[in-house]
């Protein structure tokens, strides 16, 4: 089964503000089994548009990426990231077929 995945970009304009949001999405990512693979971190922009924050969490499946996302307590989350950042978030399946 293939794995989900969020790809987040995000610009953070109260990196204060935006300390409520980190604390309050670690547990539905931890419910739904998300782990970072990506969060901030060193990023050169070869092509098209960019932020300055690049996130990716990886779940067990693309349903529960999309569970966790739509869940009540992540929604939570986002009320409180709104007022303090820019971002724009996809929720992906995973590829789980052949490699070159």
């Amino acid at each position: 089964m293939a794995k989900g995945y969020w790809i987040g970009h995000v610009d953070v304009t109260d990196p204060e503000g935006y300390k409520a949001y980190v604390a309050a999405n670690a547990e539905p990512l931890k419910k739904y089994g998300g782990r970072f693979l990506v969060r901030g971190g060193q990023f050169e922009a070869k092509e098209g548009r960019h932020r300055s924050r690049n996130v990716v969490i990886e779940f067990p499946s693309y349903e529960a990426a999309l569970a966790c996302y739509h869940s009540p307590e992540y929604q939570h989350a986002v009320s409180l990231r709104k007022p303090h950042a820019e971002a724009d978030i996809i929720v992906i399946e995973g590829y789980d077929g052949p490699q070159p």
